[in-house]
């Protein structure tokens, strides 16, 4: 009962949703009366929709009934197909329980994994017993044909080395397998080649013997020629394996050395047992000391047959490579070259054979790791030696020494050593403090002999790693050693200051005391030697610095240390050194993206303070000694005297207070004139002239009133004082260096009434007064009209004021 009245709420539902669906219908299509006129064509379109709804579930239910009977097949056919599985499986298993004879198809199973795996290893076996097969008949095959035919003999070699780096390419995809066997035909295969390599090369050495190489009178002529030339492309074509791994390789790579050609180390053969006779025996020329004799040996060598090996082994060489990519390597394609990388290796056998024979003698691997330098050097430039690596360049033996055997840490510990050695025997050196007044230009400023030998000695360690290949290695010469004595000098110099400024203080003297010989020291002319010595030695290092910042050497080798800081990305920039370490060694600019900056900042820029502030010092204690000259000057008061004597100012003599400051001055400026450059001069005298300026005026010209020859006589001291100025710093600068002076005294100096030649316009002292004091606009038109610029209308008044006339 309950199902039956759900089914009829349902069917309510239902109709009366139908109902309000139909009334929803109608209201929208009969809205007003006239919608009934289309009652007929609204009752058409219903039942056509109705038909087409119709007909659309008869399709469906077409539709669904055919989806019914594919899947029933579907369904019906896994069936059989899962059926007939089972049945294959059943037939498997026992099929597979009759082959293995086992109790259970799982037994079975691994019965039957293990005789095919045992298939499997049959089948590997039998591929390398195939292979071993090959190898040995190419090996008989090459080895038959030796004497009879050479060429046929290099065709199975050259397949046993093409089998043999094809198996070595391949076991790496294979997980390394076989190494044995890759192994025994690498092993074949080399001794096939040297097998070939000592008949062929002893067939060639019979005919260099018949040439009588390497004597003096080598020749080839005739049929010797054809011999010399077949014996040479022989043992190129015995090459031609490693020729073509080479071809397919970068140009200049760096991880393998050049070939040694196999004609050319035939020949050097008897070169090398001439080299260990001289040079590894008990011969004299074999000494420790005297590296420069084997390698000049070598180059011996090269200037002995390069004119022999450009006549007959050129031409060879260019034909055999023609076409081929080595065509562009010298090593391969140029004779010289190419003989060359014969000798190298009996050289570095030399080498490193020689360095733990001295590696407790600092002086002598000093003197192996220079004569490599320049060796590699030589080669490079003279001979046009690349070893191959192009534009890479040959980095030498020498690098090979310091980098690849590690000598470098030894030998940089063993130059700084020496460095700082010959650094304090120059400071030691008695001369070393004095000036040196010849070895720089008259008009410079003079360094001490210390500056001097400080600079030639890193001049040389410059020239010792300038040819160095490795970034790290000129950067850790330069930081170790160069740096580092630029900072050990500027200390001392540093150092030497502070003790004069110790030595000068009011207070070292009252609590210390000081000895007459310390006094002389640092008093007067003393003083100033001494302050001029650093001046100089700093000024003198300075320039050099910035000099060597535009050295070719040191721009290469700071844009080499920007681009690697700026690319940076580890925690070393070069050796253990950091950006950092640097940075506050060299430049705070290195790593930044500016064009600013060079190696030497930071030491450049320590110097320039240090001669900054000793300028300074120098200039307080020429203004302390001269004012203390002046002293007994300022106490004199014969200025307002009313003497009517009329001589020139030429005719009056000099105050007899002014001589002891005269003399002074002219010792000063007469010392600096030829100590110091005309800027660094005329820099100073400008501070001290402005300083007895204002000596003058505060205590002379302020202090007292003045008669006419009271002014004179002030103008005839001036012009002793300008003259003393003048002949060491240059016609004018006494009276420029005090100009408002110099115009306070024509100012003084005006006669009370104005001429009577009118043609001079020269304005009388009460004239002049008058307009002075009456505003500062008339007081500036008669300065201006005096020529007066740099006194000022307060300053003319307080002068005026200074004439006893107007005074009064």
């Amino acid at each position: 009962m309950a199902e039956i009245a759900i089914r009829l709420d349902s069917d309510s539902v239902l109709t009366e949703e139908r109902d309000i669906r139909v009334d929803d219908y109608l209201n929208d299509k009969l809205q007003i009366a006239a919608d009934l006129e289309n009652l007929d064509s609204l009752l058409l379109n219903v039942t056509n929709q109705q038909a087409l709804l119709k007909k659309q579930l008869v399709d469906a239910e077409v539709e669904l009934e055919q989806a019914q009977k594919v899947s029933q097949a579907h369904a019906s056919s896994v069936v059989q197909q899962a059926e007939g599985f089972t049945r294959k499986q059943a037939d498997i298993d026992r099929k597979i329980l009759i082959i293995t004879r086992s109790e259970t198809s799982d037994d079975a199973v691994r019965q039957f994994d293990s005789s095919m795996e045992k298939l499997r290893r049959l089948d590997v076996a039998k591929g390398y017993v195939e292979l071993l097969a090959q190898v040995d008949r190419l090996s008989l095959e090459a080895r038959g044909n030796f004497k009879i035919s050479p060429q046929a003999a290099l065709q199975p070699y050259v397949q046993l080395q093409n089998l043999s780096k094809a198996v070595k390419a391949a076991q790496p995809a294979a997980d390394g397998a076989a190494p044995h066997l890759v192994d025994y035909i690498e092993k074949s295969a080399t001794v096939l080649w040297q097998q070939m390599k000592d008949v062929f090369g002893g067939e060639f050495e019979e005919t260099l013997a018949i040439m009588k190489w390497p004597g003096k009178d080598v020749t080839i002529a005739g049929d010797l020629e054809q011999e010399w030339r077949g014996g040479v492309v022989k043992l190129l074509n015995l090459q031609e394996p490693e020729f073509k791994s080479r071809e397919n390789q970068e140009t200049g790579h760096l991880g393998e050395e050049p070939l040694v050609l196999l004609p050319l180390e035939v020949m050097a053969k008897p070169l090398e047992l001439r080299f260990r006779y001289h040079f590894d025996g008990d011969r004299p020329t074999n000494r420790p000391d005297k590296p420069e004799y084997f390698l000049s040996h070598i180059i011996s060598l090269l200037n002995t047959w390069d004119e022999f090996l450009s006549v007959y082994l050129q031409p060879i060489l260019s034909d055999y490579f023609k076409g081929s990519n080595l065509a562009l390597n010298p090593t391969y394609i140029d004779s010289t070259s190419a003989f060359i990388t014969s000798l190298l290796p009996m050289l570095r056998h030399k080498v490193f054979a020689l360095l733990p024979q001295i590696a407790s003698q600092p002086q002598l691997l000093s003197h192996l790791i220079h004569e490599l330098i320049s060796f590699d050097t030589s080669l490079k430039e003279e001979w046009a030696y690349d070893g191959g690596y192009g534009v890479e360049a040959w980095k030498g033996l020498a690098w090979e020494v310091l980098v690849k055997k590690d000598w470098f840490g030894r030998w940089l510990q063993v130059e700084k050593d020496f460095a700082l050695s010959r650094y304090q025997n120059i400071i030691e050196t008695k001369d070393s403090g004095e000036l040196d007044y010849d070895s720089v230009d008259p008009g410079s400023t003079k360094p001490t002999k210390a500056a001097i030998r400080v600079n030639d000695l890193l001049e040389t360690i410059t020239d010792r790693y300038r040819p160095l290949f490795s970034f790290s290695q000129r950067l850790r010469f330069l930081i170790d050693i160069q740096i580092a004595i630029f900072d050990k000098f500027h200390d001392r110099l540093q150092s030497g200051l502070e003790a004069y400024l110790t030595l000068t203080s009011s207070i070292a003297r009252t609590m210390q005391g000081i000895s007459k010989e310390d006094q002389a020291n640092v008093e007067g002319m003393g003083g100033l030697e001494r302050l001029c010595r650093v001046y100089g030695s700093a000024e003198y290092l300075e320039k050099k610095m910035r000099d060597w910042s535009d050295d070719v050497f040191f721009l290469e080798l700071w844009e080499e240390l920007q681009d690697r800081a700026r690319r940076n990305t580890s925690k070393n920039l070069a050796g253990p050194m950091s950006i950092e370490d640097v940075a506050e060694r060299t430049s705070s600019h290195v790593g930044s993206e500016g064009e600013s900056g060079a190696l030497f900042d930071e030491t450049a820029g320590a110097y320039r303070r240090l001669r900054v502030r000793t300028e300074g010092i120098i200039q307080d204690l020429l203004i302390h000694d001269m004012r203390e000259a002046l002293r007994a000057y300022g106490r004199i008061n014969p200025w307002s005297s009313l003497s009517s004597d009329d001589s020139d100012q030429a005719s009056l003599a000099i105050a007899a207070e002014l001589d002891a400051p005269l003399q002074q001055l002219t010792s000063y400026l007469g010392f600096l004139a030829r100590a110091l450059a005309a800027a660094p001069l005329r820099r100073i005298a400008r501070q001290l002239s402005l300083s007895m300026q204002t000596f003058f005026w505060d205590y002379i010209l302020m202090r007292h009133t003045f008669s006419a020859s009271g002014v004179t006589q002030l103008m005839r001291d001036l012009a002793a004082l300008w003259g003393v100025m003048d002949k060491y710093l240059g016609q004018g600068q006494g009276e420029m260096g005090m100009k408002k002076l110099k115009e306070a005294v024509a100012l003084l100096n005006l006669p009370v009434h104005a001429t009577e030649d009118s043609s001079e316009g020269v304005l009388g002292l009460l004239e002049v007064e008058q307009k002075v004091f009456e505003s500062n606009e008339s007081a500036r038109e008669v300065l201006q009209d005096l020529g007066l610029d740099v006194i000022s209308e307060s300053e003319a008044r307080h002068v005026l004021e200074r004439r006893v006339e107007l005074g009064s």
